[in-house]
């Protein structure tokens, strides 16, 4: 059955980061995903999945949704499950998060992504992802907070 997730990452600078975590069954990195609950859409099921998985909370930029077939290990055997990303745009990290005491979370910067999560089809995703990044980040600046500017003081 399809599922959503989310590509978390976060920007300093000219450098790019991706937030991986562990799966509940064998502690692979991988990507927070689930499936979308009834009347839920695309984008609740990124901030739902990205928060109860991650510990994250952000913007999805909905624009770049990135359609790929995650192996997934069942009782039946190894199935293929699409599932479309999302490019997650971190901007708070929570210190509690309901799957913080089955999952473990590690930021790696774009470029070293592959060595972080070796399976193939995760590697089709990063590489996607790398592809569209100058429109993500493009996309991803627009929600930077902009300090606010400081009234004038009066003579």
């Amino acid at each position: 059955m399809h599922r959503v997730g989310i590509v978390p990452f976060d920007l300093k600078e000219n450098a790019m980061a991706l937030l991986f975590v562990t799966s509940q069954t064998r502690g692979r990195w991988i990507l927070p995903k689930g499936l979308a609950k009834k009347g839920e859409s695309h984008a609740e099921t990124c901030h739902r999945e990205g928060f109860e998985e991650a510990g994250v909370k952000g913007v999805v930029l909905e624009d770049f949704p990135l359609t790929v077939l995650i192996s997934k290990q069942t009782e039946t055997g190894m199935q293929q499950i699409p599932v479309t990303y999302y490019p997650y745009y971190v901007q708070e990290q929570a210190e509690e998060w309901p799957d913080k005491k089955s999952r473990q979370r590690h930021w790696a910067l774009v470029e070293d992504a592959t060595k972080v999560t070796y399976r193939e089809d995760f590697l089709a995703l990063i590489r996607q992802f790398e592809a569209l990044r100058p429109w993500i980040t493009k996309a991803a600046e627009q929600h930077i907070s902009q300090p606010q500017a400081q009234p004038m003081p009066v003579p």
